[in-house]
C-alpha cells in the first residue's frame, strides 16, 4: 500500500503556465510520474499523444541517444497490457499502456481484468473518438467506460480539457494506492488536440476513495491488539503462516521475514505469494492449495493456528471452506482490503492496515513482551513432512520429464532469475520446482489464469529489470496465444530466454479429461498440428533456437541455452502424459488430495471422482 499524495505541490512546476496541447500535457505528466517505458500500439485516435511522445523524446534525448520515454511496440495490444503488467510485477512501479480507440482499447480488456484479479497497478491510456462523436458509432469507437468499468479498478473518461492533467495524475494515484489495480483513462482525440495552460499539479476530487485509503493508513496496530494476537500465538503449538500476493504487492516481504524468523513461524504461500519468503529456507513450506506441495497441504491440515497475511482464502486454496484447516482452533487475518475480512472464512482476530508497517509493529511488540516459544516439535514434524512427501516424478523414464528440465534450469539460476509463465501444466511445474530467493521473481497470471501471459510479461520484466536473467517457461498452447511477440524480443534485442515445454496439446485440460472425463480428449490434443516453433523463432530473429528431444542432452543444452548472450529459444519435447501432482480436485478437501504415482500419500489414495456440476475448472 502507498499513502495518498498531497493534492498541493510544495513548489510550482517549472512548466506551469506554459501553453501545451492536451497530448503534450499527458506526456509531461507521465514524465513527472517517473515513467520511462510505455507499452503500446498506435492508431488514429491516439496519434496526437504518440506524436507528443516523439517530440518529447527528441527534445529531451541526452548524449547517450537513449529516449527518455521509450515506447515498446508489441504484436498487438493484449501483449502491451501484459508487458505493462510484467513490468509492474517485476518492479513494483506502475506499468503504462498507450493504445488507440475501438479494437485497440478492447484488445486490452483481458490484461486489465488480469491485473485487477491479481491487484497489479497499471494505467491504460486509450484514444477515443472526438467528444462530439461519442455515441454515434463513429469509426473505431467503443464504449470503453462501459466495457472496462466492471473489470478495472477505475475508469476515467476525460470530456473536460481543464481536468486532463488531474485525470492522468489521479489515475496513477488510484492505481498504486490502497489495494493496487488497473486504471483506464479514455482520451477523446479533441481533448488531446486542445491547447491550454499546463498547471503542473492537482488531482481530481475523490474524497470517498482517499478517506478509505487514509483510514487504512491510519489504522495502526495498538498494544491491545498486539497483546490479543500473541495470546492466540501463546496458546498455539502448531502455528502456520499462510501468505499471499498481498505481501509482495505491499512490499512487505522483508517485514514478513523478520516476523516469522523472530518467532519461528513456518510459512506456506499461495501461487501469487511465491517469493514472499525464501523458498529454500528450513521453515518455508512452499505453495499450498490445489497443486501445492503435499507437505504444505498436510501442514495446513495439522496446524492449530492459521495466520493469513495478504491472502484471501480463494477457491484454489480453500475450495471446501468448512474443511479447510480443520484443526485450526483460531484464525488470524491481515489485509489491506476490509472486504476480504470474513468474506470466505470466519476469523478470530484480524487487522486491516499497512502490512509492512504493522508486521514490524507486531514483531517489535512481541520481542519486548512475548516469551520465546519452543516450536521445535512442530518444526521437526514439518521437516519430516517435507522429507517424506517431497515433490517427485519418474526419474527413470526414457522420455524427457518437464520436472527434470526445470530442476536443471534451477540448478543454474539458484533462485535468482525472474520466471514468467503462461497458464497450464507448465505453470504449476514451474511453481513447484523452481526456487525463489526474493519477491518479484515469480510472475504468473494467478486468479484469471490467462494463457499467453508468459512471453509478453517476460518482455515487460526485462525492461523493468535489465540486471536480471528473465526466463519465460511456456507451453505450446500458451505460447501460440501471443507468439507474435517473439519478434518483439528480438526487435529490442532483449536477452529473454524462452522455454517451450511441448506436450502437443493443452496439457492441463488433457489431465482433467483423463481424470474426470474418461479420457475423452475433446479439442485438447494438438499432436496433428504442424507448428514448427524452431523455424518460427528463427524467422523472428532468434540466434539461438534449439529443439531438445533426448534426455541425455538436457544438462548440456540447458547450459548452452542459459549462457547464450542474447535472445534464446528452447523447445523441449516432453512426456505427453506427464501430469501435475499433487492435485486436489474441484469440490474436494485436502484429505482427498491426489498425489500421483511418485509422491506418497499419508492416507489411502482416493480415486478421482467426477467433478460436481457447479465446480470451477
Amino acid at each position: 500500500m502507498t499513502t495518498v499524495p498531497k493534492t498541493e505541490a510544495t513548489s510550482p512546476h517549472p512548466l506551469a503556465g506554459k501553453r501545451m496541447t492536451g497530448a503534450e500535457m499527458v506526456v509531461q505528466v507521465l514524465a513527472d510520474e517517473g515513467v520511462q517505458t510505455v507499452f503500446g500500439y498506435s492508431g488514429g485516435a491516439i496519434l496526437p499523444t504518440y506524436d507528443a511522445v516523439f517530440r518529447y523524446n527528441d527534445e529531451h534525448r541526452n548524449g547517450s541517444g537513449r529516449e527518455p520515454l521509450q515506447i515498446v511496440v508489441p504484436a498487438n495490444e493484449q501483449g502491451a497490457g501484459f508487458m505493462a503488467a510484467g513490468y509492474a510485477r517485476a518492479s513494483g512501479r506502475v506499468g503504462v499502456v498507450l493504445v488507440t480507440s475501438g479494437p485497440g482499447a478492447t484488445n486490452t480488456v483481458t490484461p486489465v481484468r488480469d491485473s485487477m484479479a491479481d491487484s497489479i497497478p497499471i494505467v491504460v491510456l486509450c484514444g477515443q473518438v472526438p467528444t462530439a462523436m461519442i455515441g454515434t458509432d463513429a469509426f473505431q469507437e467503443a464504449p470503453v467506460a462501459a466495457i472496462m468499468g466492471p473489470v478495472a479498478k477505475h475508469v476515467l473518461l476525460v470530456t473536460d480539457p481543464f481536468k486532463l492533467e488531474a485525470s492522468i495524475r489521479t489515475a496513477f494515484e488510484i492505481a498504486r494506492t490502497g489495494r493496487p489495480g488497473p486504471v483506464v483513462v479514455d482520451l477523446p482525440k479533441d481533448i488531446q488536440n486542445w491547447i491550454g495552460e499546463f498547471q503542473g499539479g492537482g488531482l481530481l476530487p475523490f474524497p470517498g476513495y482517499r478517506q478509505r485509503v487514509e483510514a487504512v493508513h491510519d489504522s495502526v496496530l495498538t498494544a491491545a491488539a498486539c497483546k490479543e494476537f500473541f495470546a492466540l500465538l501463546g496458546a498455539s503449538q502448531r502455528p502456520l503462516v499462510y501468505a499471499g500476493g498481498g505481501v509482495i504487492n505491499a512490499e512487505a516481504s522483508t517485514a514478513l521475514r523478520r516476523f516469522v524468523q523472530r518467532f519461528g513461524l513456518p510459512v506456506t504461500t499461495t501461487l501469487m505469494g511465491i517469493g514472499a519468503v525464501d523458498t529454500t529456507g528450513p521453515l518455508a513450506m512452499q505453495m499450498l492449495g490445489m497443486h501445492g506441495a503435499a507437505f504444505a497441504n498436510y501442514a495446513v491440515e495439522d496446524c492449530d493456528f492459521l495466520i493469513a497475511i495478504g491472502a484471501r482464502f480463494d477457491d484454489r486454496v480453500a475450495a471446501v471452506v468448512e474443511r479447510f484447516a480443520p484443526r485450526a482452533q483460531r484464525i488470524a487475518h491481515f489485509d489491506v482490503d476490509p472486504a476480504e475480512i470474513g468474506k470466505v472464512k470466519k476469523t478470530d482476530w484480524h487487522h486491516v492496515g499497512v502490512l509492512g508497517r504493522d508486521l514490524d509493529t507486531l514483531t517489535s511488540w512481541g520481542g519486548r513482551h512475548h516469551p520465546v516459544q519452543d516450536f521445535s516439535t512442530w518444526h521437526a514434524e514439518l521437516a519430516d513432512l517435507k522429507r517424506r512427501y517431497a515433490f517427485n516424478y519418474d526419474r527413470d523414464s526414457a522420455l524427457i520429464q518437464p520436472y527434470h528440465v526445470i530442476e536443471e534450469i534451477n540448478r543454474h539460476t539458484r533462485g535468482e532469475a525472474i520466471i514468467t509463465t503462461g497458464v497450464g501444466q507448465h505453470q504449476m511445474w514451474a511453481a513447484q520446482y523452481f526456487d525463489f530467493r526474493h519477491p518479484r521473481l515469480w510472475l504468473t497470471s494467478g486468479s484469471m489464469g490467462t494463457m499467453g501471459f508468459g512471453l509478453p510479461a517476460a518482455i515487460g520484466a526485462q525492461f523493468a529489470r535489465p540486471d536480471r536473467l528473465v526466463i519465460d517457461i511456456d507451453g505450446d498452447g500458451s505460447l501460440r496465444m501471443n507468439i507474435g511477440d517473439l519478434e518483439t524480443v528480438t526487435t529490442y534485442n532483449l536477452p529473454v530466454k524462452v522455454v517451450v515445454l511441448n506436450n502437443y496439446g493443452d496439457g492441463m485440460v488433457k489431465q482433467w479429461q483423463r481424470l474426470f472425463y474418461k479420457g475423452r480428449l475433446s479439442a485438447s490434443d494438438k499432436s496433428l498440428h504442424r507448428k514448427d516453433f524452431i523455424k518460427a523463432a528463427q524467422a523472428d530473429g532468434f540466434g539461438y533456437a534449439v529443439r531438445l528431444d533426448r534426455k541425455a542432452d538436457v544438462p548440456r543444452v540447458v547450459q548452452e541455452f542459459l549462457e547464450y548472450p542474447g535472445p534464446a529459444f528452447l523447445e523441449v519435447i516432453i512426456d505427453p502424459d506427464a501430469g501435475v501432482y499433487p492435485m486436489i480436485g474441484p469440490g474436494m478437501a485436502y484429505d482427498q488430495m491426489i498425489t500421483g504415482d511418485f509422491i506418497p500419500s499419508r492416507g489411502s489414495r482416493p480415486e478421482p471422482e467426477a467433478p460436481p456440476g457447479t465446480s470451477m475448472f
